[in-house]
């Protein structure tokens, strides 16, 4: 994090100071913190955000892309705080591999170690194609990038680098 220099006043009643303070009391950071934590949250709760919208729609292909797009962003000081837990639970294990598979290539893209819990995402014990068409399949042997690959996950990443 960077160092503080810069001032932000903001005007409120002397009822929402007080609402605020008790807040940031009961959240245990002082009121500043507690502000900027409301205004810009931080990269690992946009990360349980991410894994949660996967949990309520297991099957959207935007849920995947989003995700996909927030690891692309993220900065190399930036990995290790942020994806460092990960609440995988209730996900299918196709999508449990699939997030750790995303995570594990975004930090070989940046040169970062990948999060413990990455490890510990058990690969699928049958081989899954991202397209049904067997034609497709000797391609997505090759395409597919090797942390999928060693998830058993046969993807396509080029095309966009999504996958």
């Amino acid at each position: 994090m960077g160092i503080k220099s810069q001032q932000i006043q903001i005007r409120v009643t002397a009822g929402q100071k007080t609402a605020l303070r008790r807040l940031a009391k009961r959240a245990n950071q002082d009121l500043s913190s507690y502000i900027l934590s409301r205004s810009l949250p931080s990269e690992s709760a946009r990360f349980e955000n991410l894994l949660r919208a996967l949990r309520d729609n297991p099957d959207s292909r935007l849920g995947l892309a989003a995700l996909n797009d927030f690891l692309s962003d993220l900065l190399t000081t930036q990995i290790a705080e942020s994806l460092r837990y990960a609440d995988l639970a209730g996900l299918s294990q196709l999508l449990q591999n699939y997030v750790a598979a995303m995570v594990e290539q975004a930090c070989s893209r940046k040169r970062a170690a990948p999060p413990q819990w990455v490890r510990e995402v058990t690969p699928l014990a049958e081989p899954y194609f991202a397209s049904e068409l067997k034609a497709l399949r000797s391609h997505l042997l090759l395409a597919a990038p090797v942390p999928f690959k060693r998830r058993n996950l046969f993807v396509d990443s080029s095309i966009g680098d999504r996958v």
